[in-house]
This record gives structure tokens, C-alpha cells and sequence, in this order.
């Protein structure tokens, strides 16, 4: 086991009832405390799988997670929900309430059963609203919001909860470039000045290159490379996984992302320097 990790995933395999084929195959790898750690993948190759089972939510076939020491059927439901908040994949909301009170939500964890939030909680909702830049929008229903407005919404619910590790699946779904870039600042903030660790499935390989410190590449459910974004990010492995020819550059900067990794996805020919056809799958 690696010394002070906060996941640990060894030999993981998954497969769905009443598919021969495993959703994942072999996945092992370690997250340390404080890290942006990034899983990206093809859709189809086990991104979401991964996350639900780093979260309880599905039983491995074989393998086994382990979250700060501890395996994962050892931790109770709501020890668990006080230590990792959780941003799903367009989660939808089917009950009229307000963008402050879906963010309260976050609170709950912390709350007795018949507990009701103190000043702390009030604090805590406040300052997530504020770094998800929706103060203004904390009286308005879910219902009005954009699809990025609620994703916010949902990124803040999690910050509400002050987790000690945050696990995101596409938080960036539907949101504009400025939105887009403050989700991943935050995130990478996150980390440096909170020590909180993150875990994010993304299909944005530019940025997860930029802000991760390490990435998971998956490949039909099965790990093709894992470590520091120069070395998942090569091109003869991004082309091997997603079936199309790109050229790996460097990002210019400024800031500390220059030299950071970056994919230029490539037209005309395939990977052997054959013509593309343009409709092909």
C-alpha cells in the first residue's frame, strides 16, 4: 500500500450483469492527499465506472479500493459523505428549490438528524457561492438556470460540503471558456491552498494536461498509461487509444502551465498516413 495515499485501487475489475465484457480490467493506481488527479478516456472506456466505484456505488468483480487507509466497505455512508463530495455527470434536480438551497444540501453530512445549520454552515454555503461565482444567482429556482449555471450550482454544493476530497465526473460540462478555466482554477486552488485531494474525469485533455499532476489514460476499460501528464500524453499513445492522428505540442504560457503537454488533433490522414475519410467513425 502506498504510504498516506488517499485512494488506493488495486486490480480493480468491473463487469455489468448480462455483459461479457469487462467495464474494467486491471486498474490499479494511487492518489496521494492534496493531488489534481485527472482520469481521461474515449467514451465507453470505464471513466464513470471508475469513479462509481471509487465511491461505493458499485461492487468490484475483483480488486479492491481503499480511501485513507481504509478499505471501502469499512467506512459507513454518511463517515464517507463527510470526507468526499461528489459532482455527478448532470445530475438533475426533480423537486423545486433554490440554488442556495441546493447548496445547503452540501451541508447535510454534518448536520444531526434533527440538526440545524449554525452559523459555520451559513459560512461555508456563502463562501462556496462566492467561488463558483453564482452569489447572484442564490435566490433564482434550479429550474431557470443554464445547464452551466446549474453545473456550478452542483460544483458549489460539493464546496458547501468541505470535503476533504472532491471527485467530479465532466464539471465542466455546458460551461463557457470563462467558466470552464475558474472550475479548473478553483480546482487546482483547491488543492495548493486547502490540501483538498481531486479526482476528475474530464474529456478535456488540453486542461487536465494543464492543471493535473498526475492522469489516468483509459482504454476500453483498461489502464494504457498513468503518471505526470508528459509522460501519459505522448502522441503515439493518445493516437493508439482514440484513433486519430495528433501532433503533441507545448503550451506557450505564461503561467505555470507553460509546457504543459498539448493535443492537436490532426486532418487528412490516419495514424499510418492513409487518407481519412471524414464520415468514419
Amino acid at each position: 500500500m502506498s504510504a498516506g495515499a488517499a485512494f488506493e485501487v488495486s486490480d480493480l475489475c468491473f463487469a455489468y450483469e448480462g455483459s461479457s465484457r469487462l467495464a474494467l480490467d486491471g486498474v490499479s493506481f494511487a492518489v496521494a492527499p492534496g493531488v489534481l488527479y485527472t482520469v481521461i478516456g474515449p467514451n465507453g472506456s470505464g471513466k464513470s465506472t471508475l469513479l462509481k466505484l471509487l465511491l461505493g456505488a458499485l461492487q468490484p468483480a475483483q480488486g479492491r479500493v481503499v480511501y485513507a487507509g481504509r478499505p471501502l466497505p469499512g467506512w459507513s455512508r454518511r463517515d464517507l459523505a463527510r470526507q468526499i463530495g461528489v459532482v455527478p455527470q448532470g445530475g438533475e434536480i426533480m423537486f423545486p428549490v433554490t440554488v442556495r438551497e441546493i447548496v445547503e444540501m452540501g451541508r447535510y453530512p454534518h448536520l444531526g438528524l434533527l440538526g440545524r445549520p449554525g452559523r459555520l454552515d451559513h459560512a461555508a454555503v456563502d463562501e462556496a457561492l462566492e467561488r463558483c461565482d453564482i452569489v447572484g444567482l442564490a435566490d433564482r429556482p434550479l429550474s431557470r438556470l443554464s445547464g452551466g449555471e446549474r453545473q456550478r450550482a452542483l460544483v458549489a454544493r460539493a464546496l458547501a460540503q468541505q470535503p476533504a476530497t472532491l471527485v467530479l465526473d465532466e464539471p465542466t460540462i455546458s460551461l463557457d471558456i470563462r467558466h470552464e478555466m475558474q472550475i479548473f482554477e478553483l480546482l487546482a486552488e483547491l488543492t495548493r491552498q486547502d490540501s483538498v485531494t481531486v479526482v476528475l474525469v474530464t474529456h478535456h485533455l488540453n486542461l487536465a494536461a494543464r492543471y493535473a499532476d498526475r492522469m489516468l489514460l483509459l482504454d476500453g476499460g483498461a489502464p494504457a498509461a498513468e503518471g505526470p501528464p508528459n509522460q501519459v500524453l505522448r502522441r503515439e499513445a493518445v493516437e493508439q487509444v482514440y484513433g486519430w492522428p495528433v501532433a503533441v505540442g507545448a503550451h506557450p504560457g505564461p503561467g505555470r502551465d507553460a509546457g504543459a503537454p498539448q493535443i492537436l488533433p490532426l486532418a487528412g490522414t490516419d495514424p499510418s498516413g492513409e487518407p481519412v475519410d471524414g464520415g468514419a467513425s
